[in-house]
C-alpha cells in the first residue's frame, strides 16, 4: 500500500525510484517497530480510538514513542503542556469565563426586554444565544483539533454525551458551557463518585431533568431565585434518569418504587442565581426537602436532608450494577459496537477494586488484547463529530472559524449540545450509517478538500467573527488552497485500503483528496 501511494506521488517515470525509497522507509519503520514495539497500524488504532484521528506527523511520533508509553502520557494529560497559542485563543473566548450568575442574569434580562421592547430584546437574545453558542462551539472543537491532551478530549466527548444536558432548553441555552467546563472537564479521568457528584449538583442538570422544581406533596412556597418558578410538588425524572442511564443501566435491578423515593431524597436539590461566595449556584432548600422515611434498593433512609442525596450518589457510585453498565459504554465506544462481554467484566471488577478511579479502568481497557486485536481495527464507524473533527485534523488545516463545522454537524443530525433526549447519541454504526448522513459526509469532504470551506477567515477584531464569513452555499470565499492528495495519504497511512488507493490513482488529481476523506475506509476508526 506504501507503494502504491508513492506511485502517486512520482509517477510511472520514477517507478523504480519510488520502489527503491519504499524499501528504505519500510526497512527504517521495522528498525523502529522493533525498538518501541510500534507498528503503523498499531499507531493509527490509537490515534483513531484514543483521539480524534491523527494530524499530520503523529503517526511517526506515535510509532517513535511506543504504545505503551503513549497510552501512559495521554492517562495524564496535566503533564502534556498545552500549546500556547492555544491557550491564548481559549483565553478570548469571554464567554467562558463569565459565570453561571452573570450568564442568569444577561438571560433574565434579556427576557425582560422582551416583554418590554420585543424586537430589540428578540434581538438581544438571539445575539446572546448566537455568542454563547459560536464560543462554547469554539472552545470544545479547537481543543479536540489542536490540544495535544487527546484522550482527555474524547473523553470530555464521551461524559458529556453520558451525562447529556440539552442546551436548546430554557435555561440551558446558557448553562452548558459552563456545564462541561465545571462539571465534566475536570472528571474524565478521576473518581466516577466525583463526575457524579459534580454532574448532580451543577445547575444545568438541575434545570435540564427539572430536579430544581421538585418539592415534597403540599409544599407552598415560592420556587427557586433562578426563574422565580413554582414547585410541581414531585419530580421523578432526574431520579429515574440517574439510575437508568447515569449509573445502574436499564436492567440495574430497580423499581419504580425506587425511582420515586430517590426523587424523595433530591427533594430541595435546586440553585440559586444569585450564587455563594464559592460562585456555586446549587442550593439545598430545606423547605422543599421531604423529611420523611424512606426505604429505598432495600435501604432504611433516615430523614437527613441534603445528606440523603449524597448517600444515594456514594450508594449508586459503588454499586456493581454501574460499574457493568459503565464498563460496557466505554468498551462499545473504545473497541466493539457488540462488547466482548470478558472485557466488560474485566474493567467492571477494576471499577470495582479501585472505588470507581475512571484512569484506572481505562488503563486496563487499553492494555487489554481485545482492544488491540487487529481485527477490531476499523470495527467502528465513526459518528459525525468524529468524522467532522478527524477529517479536520488530518488536513492539517489551520481553523480560525468554526461556524461551517458546527453547521455541518446541525445537517449530519449531531448538533453540538443538541441533543433533546437525556440518554445522548449514540456511538454506534446503526445509528449513523444511512443514505443520506453518508451523501452529506461526501458532500463536506469534498468541499473540504477543495478549499471551498472557509475555515481559515481572519476574524474581526471588533466582533471576534470571521470576516466575511458566508454559509456553505457558497463556494467563491472558502480557505485559500485545495488539499494534496500524497500528505494526506502520508498521514492517514494503511487505513486507506489498497482499493481506495487504486481508486485515487485512476481519478484526476482535482478530486482524490475529495476521494480519500469521502471513502469507506476513513468513515471508520
Amino acid at each position: 500500500m506504501a507503494t502504491n501511494r508513492k506511485n502517486l506521488k512520482y509517477g510511472i517515470g520514477t517507478l523504480w525510484g519510488a520502489l527503491f525509497v519504499a524499501i528504505l522507509f519500510f526497512a527504517h519503520g521495522a528498525a523502529r517497530a522493533a525498538e518501541s514495539g510500534a507498528s503503523e497500524d498499531e499507531a493509527l488504532h490509537v490515534l483513531n480510538r484514543m483521539a480524534f484521528g491523527p494530524r499530520p506527523g503523529e503517526v511517526a511520533r506515535v510509532m517513535h514513542m511506543g504504545i505503551d508509553r503513549y497510552i501512559d502520557e495521554q492517562l495524564y494529560p496535566a503533564q502534556i503542556p498545552m500549546p500556547p497559542a492555544l491557550s491564548e485563543r481559549l483565553a478570548q473566548l469571554e464567554t467562558q469565563r463569565m459565570s453561571d450568575a452573570e450568564l442568569i442574569a444577561q438571560f433574565r434580562e434579556d427576557q425582560k426586554r422582551v416583554k418590554s421592547d420585543p424586537d430589540s430584546g428578540r434581538a438581544a437574545r438571539r445575539a446572546l444565544y448566537q455568542r454563547l453558542g459560536e464560543q462554547s462551539g469554539e472552545a470544545r472543537l479547537i481543543r479536540a483539533i489542536e490540544s495535544p491532551r487527546e484522550l482527555e478530549e474524547v473523553m470530555v466527548d464521551f461524559w458529556f454525551n453520558h451525562f447529556n444536558v440539552f442546551q436548546g432548553k430554557g435555561l440551558d441555552r446558557v448553562l452548558v458551557a459552563s456545564y462541561e467546563r465545571e462539571a465534566i472537564r475536570p472528571y474524565v479521568l478521576g473518581r466516577f463518585r466525583d463526575l457524579l457528584g459534580a454532574t448532580a449538583h451543577h445547575p444545568a442538570m438541575l434545570f435540564y431533568l427539572d430536579n430544581w422544581l421538585s418539592s415534597a406533596p403540599g409544599f407552598e412556597g415560592r420556587g427557586g431565585a433562578a426563574a422565580k418558578g413554582r414547585p410541581s410538588g414531585l419530580n421523578e425524572n432526574y431520579a429515574r434518569e440517574i439510575m437508568e442511564l447515569h449509573t445502574l443501566g436499564v436492567d440495574g435491578g430497580y423499581t419504580q418504587k425506587d425511582v420515586t423515593e430517590l426523587a424523595r431524597m433530591l427533594t430541595g436539590w435546586t440553585f440559586d442565581a444569585s450564587g455563594r461566595g464559592d460562585g456555586s449556584l446549587f442550593r439545598f432548600d430545606a423547605r422543599r426537602h421531604d423529611w420523611g422515611q424512606k426505604t429505598w434498593l432495600g435501604n432504611y433512609v433516615a430523614p437527613r436532608g441534603q445528606a440523603e442525596g449524597e448517600f444515594a450518589l456514594d450508594v449508586l457510585a459503588s454499586s456493581r450494577a454501574t460499574a457493568h453498565h459503565i464498563s460496557y459504554e466505554l468498551v462499545q465506544y473504545f473497541v466493539s459496537d457488540a462488547p466482548p462481554p470478558a472485557l466488560v467484566e474485566r474493567l467492571a471488577q477494576r471499577y470495582l477494586a479501585t472505588g470507581g478511579d475512571i484512569r484506572a479502568v481505562l488503563y486496563t481497557l487499553f492494555r487489554s488484547p481485545e482492544f488491540r486485536d487487529p481485527t477490531d481495527q476499523s470495527a467502528k464507524f465513526k459518528t459525525p463529530y468524529q468524522f467532522v473533527v478527524s477529517a479536520v485534523r488530518a488536513t492539517g488545516v489551520e481553523v480560525t472559524n468554526v461556524r461551517p463545522l458546527l453547521g455541518m454537524l446541525n445537517q449530519l443530525g449531531m448538533p453540538l449540545y443538541g441533543c433533546v433526549t437525556p440518554d445522548g447519541y449514540k456511538n454506534t454504526e446503526e445509528a449513523w450509517l444511512n443514505p443520506d448522513g453518508m451523501s452529506r459526509r461526501i458532500g463536506f469532504a469534498t468541499a473540504l478538500a477543495a478549499g471551498k470551506i472557509p475555515l481559515e477567515r481572519a476574524i474581526d477584531p471588533q466582533t471576534g467573527l470571521p470576516l466575511a464569513f458566508v454559509d456553505s452555499g457558497r463556494s467563491d470565499l472558502g480557505s485559500a488552497h485545495a488539499l494534496e492528495v500524497d500528505p494526506l495519504l502520508d498521514t492517514l497511512g494503511e487505513t486507506i485500503s489498497g482499493k481506495t488507493l487504486k481508486a485515487v490513482a485512476e481519478t484526476e488529481p482535482a478530486l482524490r483528496a475529495a476521494l480519500v476523506l469521502g471513502s469507506p475506509d476513513f468513515m471508520r476508526r
